[in-house]
């Protein structure tokens, strides 16, 4: 896959790459010849990384200037970035009442601010290339709430009114932005929450997956991450060129009621 401005790969900018969809997205990406930049908080994503053939850059996002720094290093590794997917979260779940108001910044900040820093920092090479690619990894509670998620689900909301955002603005410089919005993934984030929610709701952790996460499933099984990971590269494609400002579901049927 190269990029607009001649025969160099094209570069992605992945957050959230140490494990489920992030990794999937980067091994994805590394086997259709992209130049990647795999970005997380846990070092060791640095592993996870360079096995699927991508450089890793640690960083904890919630921090402004680690948005930049991210940026400015795939910049100095690979000359640019054409495509930036927002993938890195994180969640707690509490009731309104109880919920750490630290937590709630927290998760604010990682899963909101930082993709709009992060699309801020590279707005100005893909302008230049006349061409880019913003991918938001949302979920399908970006359109719909569930109780005890109040900081996930509005940092995904949030998400959407960012990707529209940028879909309008960036129109005419070549650059697209859509949001991906999966319901529950195999995950380690999924996997804690199974645990959260079991002891949240008195349910054992094999009722908390048919009660809760997929009881408005149509199709009854949890999510792989390179299922999530092929549209993402979908959306990085020229193919997609006129694809901007949308929510893609991959939602098992949930919102089909």
């Amino acid at each position: 896959m190269t990029s607009p401005t001649g025969s160099t790969p094209r570069v992605a900018l992945v957050t959230g790459a140490s494990s489920g969809i992030g990794a999937a997205v980067v091994a994805h990406f590394c086997k259709q010849g992209y130049q990647v930049l795999a970005v997380d908080f846990n070092a060791a994503g640095k592993e996870v990384a360079e096995a699927a053939g991508a450089a890793f850059f640690q960083a904890d996002l919630t921090d402004p200037q680690a948005c930049h720094d991210a940026v400015d290093d795939a910049v100095a590794r690979f000359g640019g970035v054409d495509v930036l997917v927002n993938n890195a979260g994180i969640q707690h779940v509490a009731t309104i009442e109880t919920f750490p108001e630290q937590k709630w910044r927290n998760i604010i900040d990682l899963m909101l601010t930082a993709p709009f820093l992060l699309s801020q920092a590279v707005w100005p090479h893909m302008r230049k290339g006349g061409w880019g690619r913003i991918i938001n990894i949302a979920s399908i509670h970006a359109n719909v709430a569930s109780p005890g998620k109040a900081a996930y689900v509005s940092a995904k909301h949030g998400l959407i009114g960012l990707t529209k955002t940028a879909a309008l603005e960036g129109g005419d410089q070549g650059i697209t932005a859509n949001a991906i919005c999966p319901a529950y993934v195999k995950t380690p984030l999924v996997d804690n929450q199974i645990a959260d929610q079991a002891k949240l709701n008195g349910m054992d952790e094999q009722e908390v997956i048919e009660k809760i996460m997929l009881k408005n499933a149509a199709v009854k099984r949890l999510i792989e991450p390179v299922e999530v990971a092929q549209m993402v590269a979908y959306l990085a494609s020229d193919a997609a060129g006129a694809v901007t400002g949308a929510s893609w579901n991959i939602d098992l049927g949930w919102t089909a009621h």
